[in-house]
């Protein structure tokens, strides 16, 4: 830990802080006088660390996607957040603004979202490997794409890569404007389909990050 906190510079006093727990069980871990932590500390502390590397501009964290090789991942992703809890479905559609294009008999809830540049993730991502990474660390999630014209395109990926998120978002058009296409396949495979009325993805990325689901 004090290997990784150091290296994305933040004090330890801050990582505390981050994680909702003391200094000193912070320096604890990382001095080996506390067992290991478990895997939900650690994922929280890889959160926390990136999340803090985004306040100042995410330099550490682009260093680390370029030397793995995921920056074409992150060119096409506008914002990515995963949720404490899970969210209701239609209390998100209600948030986002949305109008159904499809909406499944059954209840669906999400752990989180991707807002994703279409063009950008079209140019960008060219297989299975590169495009999964869009649903961070669940299926369970709601895939925002933007800059859509007909809504085709991200519809025939999910399609072609047999990949089913809980709920697919389409922005920069009106509801009347989404191809039959693409509404077919929602039915087809069974994903909830929503057109967002909010008018830029600017706004509806800050949005989604003041919301709190707790």
């Amino acid at each position: 830990m004090r290997k990784w906190r150091e290296y994305f510079g933040i004090k330890q006093s801050d990582l505390a802080r981050l994680l909702g727990v003391s200094a000193s069980v912070v320096s604890d871990y990382e001095s080996g006088r506390r067992r290991s932590p478990g895997s939900l500390v650690i994922k929280r502390f890889i959160i926390s660390l990136i999340e803090e590397d985004e306040k100042r501009g995410g330099k550490v964290f682009k260093t680390l996607a370029k030397m793995a090789g995921i920056q074409p991942f992150l060119n096409s992703v506008v914002d990515m957040r995963e949720f404490p809890v899970p969210v209701d479905i239609e209390s998100f559609v209600k948030l986002i603004e949305g109008v159904w294009l499809y909406k499944p008999p059954r209840k669906f809830s999400i752990n989180g979202y991707t807002i994703i540049d279409s063009y950008a993730a079209i140019k960008n991502l060219s297989g299975t490997s590169e495009f999964i990474l869009l649903f961070g660390s669940s299926t369970e999630r709601a895939l925002i794409f933007t800059k859509v014209s007909e809504g085709k395109s991200p519809m025939v990926a999910l399609k072609v890569f047999d990949l089913k998120p809980n709920l697919v978002v389409l922005h920069g058009l009106k509801p009347e404007a989404v191809h039959n296409l693409a509404i077919n396949l929602a039915e087809i495979m069974g994903i909830p389909l929503v057109v967002s009325c909010i008018p830029n993805v600017t706004t509806l990325a800050q949005k989604l990050r003041e919301f709190s689901p707790l």
